[in-house]
């Protein structure tokens, strides 16, 4: 039997096929410089490290893929090494990630591609001057705050369509942006902190826009991305996705990309500035076979200054990071055992005035957590002093079901809500602890309350807060079209007695949201989410004082200058938020909630209706926020005293576009009886031309004609006639 070979098979197809291809060039070698200098005996724990950092960062290799070289005068290495990767994409990743990499204390990695030797030793030496690029201005990315009328902006998200509006008076009520091919979203939209980006949800991850003309700033790719979080100082973001990360291979590799650590994790932090990925997690839910397998979000909280993120594993500990390295802030976490939540507290005016200034000394951050009730030891509240992590104050806790964690915006006052348990267990009520942190060993203010409290909101930059309560059957079990019965009740602190005094209770509303103004003093009671109840009320708590900053008043004028502004009324209304300057209020019902009536509606701070739209599709309503205030608060002391000279040339400006909205409308009326009456003479004319051809006899219609004109000249004049009936006085003692 004959073989193959002596067929004259043509094999040369099958062995390219299955040829075993070397890599060709040296692409794939690194020369990685500072390395620790060794003998011979050192040599196979330096290699196996080595293999161990480039591992660790995802570029896996062997200790037989290194090489040292030796001086063989000395007998010691070089101080540098050859590496050999699989492949040139796995050594771009690894120059990428390891590149300035730190190996020990006295050494850190300095990354080349061996091919980049002959290709700089043999430059030419000859200078060649470079070409100067042409400059380019950036666009202020906070340029809208320079607005000359000092409108604010609001984004819309509709259908596929995102658009962005200023708000003022009507003739200033512009389209800012409107480019539906380039600032879009699959998902939503989500202003920054302070106003200066827009972030995009898209299927790949998060694009940022930002300056007057909304230009792409910055992409983050996370796929599926669902959630995002800002850091208060817009340097960090975080994202997150229902789905594990997964690396692909086909997916360039480097700072701004995930690694195959990041493999599983759903949380990813990210520098906003440089794109590069900082750390990644995996989510933590809830345990226990009752509970909801929903996670808590923000999954991290930020402290105010961006120095410090942290994260809470229930029952365990919280871990703090430092930014922006991710390393653990002491390199150990919180044990506290039981641990079920925290928040930090937030700077005020006076701590912002110190970092602007600069001060030597750095502003100091604190946290507040609370842990139940385990074996015999009591519930507790502590205040955590950072990073110092010195407990500044603690307090015990009795008979505790649940516990919520309220900061006042300026971090004056720290309200615990404790919902207490009878004995029996059988009923709940409700007590407010109430510390005041800026005062000498923290005390504690007791508020006791017999109904439920559903809803706690601390007045901005003020010592009054507002609490909506219940003790409605249904609460907690609320079935359908069943509206629960609350009352407001607002409390002020009452330096005389140094506690908190109930000002006002509000009986018998249905309202179960309240939100404050961001300048204080005035306040929105809404019904939020009810198929039967959407009513608005607008309260003023200073109406009868000019001074608004007045903290103290006398006795007497307790509860006096309470006073409702106005009621009004908005179907299905599903948001409430105020505009950064407090002057309005806008209400939303999205179609994410319903689809009856979607739309939105703006209001003054008295409950006037300015402006409402319906749109099928509706989804989103957003106020562009703005950042603090630059000014010192005795410039803005002096703007107060002054304010008349400032609101003169604003008088002027409303007095002038109201004289032209009047001339406009006048030279409007005044065109459309022109257009009347050229219509008028110019159907007369077709008419005139017409009728003669009609008639059959000439003279009637000239005749029927000139009597028409003569009724035409006819002037018609009405005469009123007065005539006194009866008229008599009447004294009146």
């Amino acid at each position: 039997m004959a073989t193959p070979h002596e067929l004259d098979i043509d094999f040369s197809d099958i062995e390219e096929k299955y040829k075993v291809r070397l890599e060709e060039g040296f692409d794939h070698i690194l020369v990685v410089d500072g390395v620790p200098v060794i003998d011979k005996s050192k040599l196979e724990k330096l290699l196996a490290k080595i293999a161990k950092e480039f591992t660790r960062k995802g570029a896996a290799i062997k200790p037989d893929d290194v090489s040292v070289p030796w001086n063989e005068k000395t007998g010691k290495s070089n101080g540098y090494a050859f590496i050999e990767f699989r492949n040139a994409d796995a050594a771009t990743y690894a120059l990428n990630e390891l590149n300035g990499h730190p190996f020990d204390a006295k050494h850190t990695f300095l990354v080349n591609r061996f091919t980049d030797i002959e290709k700089f030793a043999d430059l030419d030496e000859t200078y060649v001057e470079p070409q100067r690029e042409e400059y380019l201005t950036k666009e202020h990315l906070r340029a809208w705050l320079a607005d000359p009328q000092g409108r604010d902006q609001y984004v819309t998200y509709r259908g596929d369509e995102v658009s962005i509006r200023w708000h003022g008076r009507p003739s200033q009520c512009e389209v800012a942006f409107e480019d539906n091919q380039n600032l879009r979203t699959e998902l939503y939209v989500s202003w920054s902190p302070l106003g200066t980006y827009i972030a995009a949800l898209y299927r790949q991850g998060i694009r940022l826009y930002g300056g007057p003309s909304f230009q792409l700033q910055a992409r983050f790719f996370h796929p599926f991305v669902r959630l995002i979080d800002f850091s208060p100082c817009e340097q960090y973001l975080v994202t997150w996705s229902h789905e594990p990360i997964v690396v692909a291979e086909n997916i360039p590799k480097g700072p701004r990309s995930f690694s195959t650590e990041d493999e599983g994790n759903n949380i990813a932090i990210w520098d906003i500035k440089t794109g590069h990925l900082l750390r990644t997690f995996p989510s933590i839910l809830p345990e226990g076979e009752g509970a909801k397998k929903q996670m808590a979000w923000p999954a991290l909280k930020w402290s105010p200054d961006d120095k410090y993120t942290a994260r809470l594993t229930p029952g365990q500990q919280i871990s703090v990071y430092e930014l922006p390295s991710m390393g653990l802030q002491g390199k150990k976490s919180l044990k506290i055992e039981g641990v079920v939540d925290f928040e930090w507290c937030p700077h005020g005016e006076k701590e912002r005035e110190d970092a602007a200034k600069a001060s030597k000394k750095p502003t100091e951050n604190m946290l507040a957590y609370w842990t139940p009730e385990v074996a015999n030891q009591p519930a507790r509240v502590t205040l955590l002093d950072f990073p110092g992590r010195t407990v500044l104050r603690q307090k015990n806790l009795f008979n505790v079901s649940e516990c919520k964690l309220y900061w006042q915006n300026q971090g004056d006052f720290l309200c615990v809500r404790v919902d207490r348990h009878t004995k029996t267990k059988k009923s709940i009520f409700c007590n407010l602890e109430i510390f005041r942190v800026r005062e000498k060993d923290f005390p504690v203010e007791v508020v006791e309350l017999k109904d439920t409290v559903t809803d706690f909101s601390w007045e901005p930059k003020g010592e009054r807060f507002a609490i909506v309560s219940s003790s409605d059957p249904n609460l907690g079990n609320p079935g359908p079209g069943v509206t629960i019965k609350t009352d407001i009740s607002f409390y002020q602190l009452d330096r005389s007695k140094n506690d908190f005094k109930l000002l006002r209770t509000l009986a018998g509303r249905t309202t179960n949201t309240i939100r404050w103004s961001p300048r204080g003093r005035h306040v929105v009671l809404a019904t939020v989410g009810s198929t039967s109840k959407s009513e608005l009320e607008f309260w003023d708590l200073d109406f009868n004082s000019d001074d608004v900053v007045k903290k103290d008043p006398p006795k007497e004028e307790w509860n006096s200058g309470i006073q409702q502004l106005g009621v009004a009324d908005h179907y299905g209304v599903t948001d409430v938020e105020w505009d950064p300057s407090g002057r309005y209020l806008a209400t939303a019902a999205s179609a994410w909630t319903h689809t009856i009536e979607n739309g939105y509606a703006i209001w003054d701070f008295r409950g006037q209706e300015i402006e409402k739209r319906l749109l099928d599709r509706f989804k989103q309503f957003l106020w562009r926020p703005r950042a603090p205030s630059l000014l010192t608060k005795e410039q803005k002391r002096t703007i107060r005293r002054n304010l008349k000279e400032y609101a003169r040339a604003f008088d002027e400006a409303d007095a002038a576009e109201e004289t032209s909205v009047s001339a406009e409308l006048v030279a409007q009326r005044k065109r459309a009886v022109d257009e009347w009456n050229a219509w008028r003479v110019r159907v007369a004319e077709d008419i005139a031309e017409i009728r003669p051809e009609r008639e059959p006899h000439g003279g009637a219609a000239a005749a029927r004609k000139e009597k028409v004109e003569e009724e035409e000249d006819k002037e018609e004049i009405e005469v009123w006639i007065d005539e006194v009936i009866e008229q008599f006085e009447e004294v009146v003692e």
